[in-house]
């Protein structure tokens, strides 16, 4: 099985937790310190790590900004933050500080030539969208309203605008332990020149097996990795 197993750590009120179906009321607290959370998945082998500040995806505008400059700081792997992504000024501090690739999520949608400025002053390598899907629809505002656009549609213009690393989350799953949306994937890696990584259902070795198949190479997993679902020991496989 070739895919990289990348643990997701969501910050909520400072605290590491993880949601259900995106929904905020839906909150299970894994950890009082990201901070050490993040330090702990590095130890258990993990060679990426993917931060989202709840917060920021909820308010617009970054909540969590100096606990995410702390994660970054005590890391040696690399880190993908997401959440509160609204400008060029925003992406140029993470960058600064450290944060390997940064993921716009709402503004892809609402502002594509944003996209294109951002892709073309930090490189492609550094910029990645988050297209969070509800019934093929693609959900903006962290996960708090449904846009009208379908997710190839989004892929296939934000393509062309340079991007291509795109995490797909089918928001019905994320959190659940259901398995993930491959299906709706395998679509997407029909797009050539695009790199999709997996989120959201992700509960076994049987789910990333599938995953693998269809040609993904990375997946974000949170929930089967907190509650032992996935032996940690899987993340020090090549």
């Amino acid at each position: 099985m070739e895919i990289e197993i990348i643990p997701a750590v969501d910050i909520k009120d400072g605290k590491c937790v993880r949601l259900e179906q995106g929904d905020f009321d839906k909150e299970k607290v894994y950890g009082e310190n990201p901070v050490k959370m993040s330090g702990y998945w590095e130890n258990q082998g993990a060679r990426r790590l993917h931060v989202v500040d709840l917060d920021g995806a909820k308010t617009g505008k970054p909540v969590n900004l100096d606990l995410i400059n702390r994660i970054a700081a005590s890391l040696k792997i690399p880190l993908q933050l997401g959440g509160g992504v609204r400008s060029l000024k925003i992406i140029e501090q993470y960058i600064k500080n450290g944060v390997d690739r940064v993921i716009i999520g709402t503004m892809a949608l609402k502002n594509p030539e944003m996209v294109k400025k951002a892709v073309e002053k930090f490189g492609s390598d550094k910029i990645v969208v988050g297209v969070d899907a509800r019934k093929g629809k693609v959900a903006v505002e962290g996960w708090l309203e449904e846009s009208e656009k379908e997710v190839s549609e989004v892929v296939k213009s934000l393509k062309n605008k340079g991007v291509k690393t795109f995490i797909y989350t089918d928001i019905g799953k994320d959190g659940m332990l259901i398995g993930p949306d491959v299906e709706g994937m395998k679509r997407l890696l029909k797009i050539k020149g695009v790199n999709i990584i997996a989120s959201g259902g992700i509960s076994s070795q049987k789910d990333l097996e599938k995953l693998s198949k269809i040609g993904v190479k990375q997946a974000i997993v949170g929930k089967a990795l907190y509650d032992n679902k996935l032996d940690h020991d899987i993340l020090k496989r090549d």
